[in-house]
């Protein structure tokens, strides 16, 4: 740069001649040449501050049309209504991970690896729910790491919520290094680390919530369900710390429960049969007790998902009395369908408790509400394509409605959508 700018002095310097033996400087030429660098230099820094007022004024607007953008997205799905909409079949962008790649649903449950036992009508996997009001973003699993960096994420009640436990992690997994996650058994708490984000998702074996006899997450095949209705803490100090909280619990109480008052243990016992809704209620009401009391208003998300449906009355979508999911391959295109094992009065009780607890409690609190939505779904379940952890009879190997799984989900699918929501909520609201 110096032998530029010298070579420069040198050249637009005033030049000295002789004329008629006498020296004689040349001042016009070195004025000429001088004033053309000058000139040169302030064009040259005229563009340069044009092309910075023009640059930053094109950052600013698209930043601004870009926080306009997040703001009438977030509006958008603020005011919108997700479990409303319909199924339509997308196999573009379905489904969001291949289940033969996901280690997690045979490692952890057969019920769920419909492929790998043999299911070979596919369509199931290409169904994306569209709800009518607003487009749901699409899910980005990197994004959802990083909102769980730092953080724990525990799914806590029965089967069904396994199932959807089993659905993040693998619509996480390809994001996450394999080297770089580690996954560990503690009696009913199974437990998920991404390493790389420290963040841990955790599922909890709690079909009722409350302390039960069917509390063993490997051996709950109990013939008479007994249930402490006001008791919690045996449960709950695994999932204290948590920051997000997904739970659920409805299938297990559609069966005869008694109520315990006092413990296990105790030589004083009283038993009482108060009715499925009444018991429901009150242990709806232990569990949010427990929240009120313990958990961090600043820091904590709950979230309760309302009940998955099930498919067992194929006479109800106009098939033959007896028979059921099994051997459905598409959905329910009849809006108002409701299945007649969905109980609107349990469903009123969550929403009675998560009311309470956010207006009265202040603990942020929010209902996913996929019980409608999932009703469609009747072709989606495991149906016969799972493990069978008790051997086959004869007679039901000759009758496969007999033994047909329509309570729980292969997957890639259903549980999917539930995760979705649970996503945008998580990141959008």
């Amino acid at each position: 740069m110096m032998a530029y700018f010298n070579k420069l002095k040198t050249e637009t310097e005033p030049k000295t001649e002789k004329m008629n033996g006498r020296p004689v400087l040349f001042w016009s030429s070195w004025n000429n040449k001088v004033m053309g660098i000058q000139l040169t230099f302030q064009l040259l820094v005229a563009i340069i501050a044009v092309v910075l007022v023009i640059t930053t004024l094109s950052l600013s607007r698209q930043i601004r049309l870009k926080e306009i953008g997040e703001k009438t997205q977030l509006n958008s799905l603020s005011s919108c209504n997700f479990f409303s909409g319909k199924w339509v079949f997308d196999n573009q962008s379905r489904p969001l991970y291949n289940g033969s790649n996901c280690s997690f649903i045979s490692f952890l449950d057969d019920g769920m690896a419909c492929q790998n036992y043999g299911r070979k009508d596919l369509d199931y996997l290409y169904w994306k729910w569209k709800p009518h009001d607003c487009d749901l973003p699409r899910f980005n699993a990197t994004a959802m790491l990083e909102k769980l960096r730092n953080k724990r994420l525990v799914y806590v009640g029965d089967s069904l919520n396994r199932n959807q436990w089993v659905s993040l992690v693998c619509m996480l997994e390809s994001s996450i290094h394999t080297h770089l996650k580690h996954v560990h058994f503690n009696g009913s708490l199974v437990t998920l680390k991404a390493i790389e984000y420290n963040a841990t998702i955790d599922f909890y074996w709690a079909p009722l919530l409350v302390e039960s006899n069917c509390d063993d997450a490997w051996h709950h095949r109990v013939k008479d369900r007994v249930l402490r209705v006001d008791s919690i803490d045996k449960h709950a100090r695994f999932w204290e710390e948590a920051d997000v909280l997904v739970f659920n619990s409805y299938l297990w109480w559609r069966l005869d429960l008694t109520v315990l008052w006092g413990s296990f243990e105790s030589a004083d016992l009283k038993y009482e049969q108060l009715g499925m809704l009444r018991t429901y209620e009150l242990g709806l009401q232990t569990w949010a007790d427990w929240l009120d009391t313990h958990v961090n208003r600043t820091k904590t998300r709950i979230f309760f998902v309302s009940m998955s449906p099930t498919h067992r009355r194929g006479e109800e979508w106009g098939k033959a009395e007896g028979e059921n999911c099994y051997n459905e391959t598409e959905p329910i295109s009849k809006s108002e369908y409701w299945g007649s094992e969905s109980s609107l009065g349990m469903m009123r009780l969550v929403e009675a408790a998560i009311k309470k607890l956010n207006d009265k409690s202040g603990v942020k609190a929010d209902l996913l509400n996929i019980t409608q939505l999932s009703e469609y779904r009747k072709e989606a379940h495991p149906s016969i394509y799972r493990k069978h952890w008790d051997p086959l009879s004869k007679e039901q190997l000759e009758n496969p409605i007999s033994y047909a799984d329509c309570t729980h989900w292969c997957l890639p699918g259903v549980p999917d959508v539930w995760n979705h929501f649970f996503y945008v909520y998580l990141l959008y609201l």
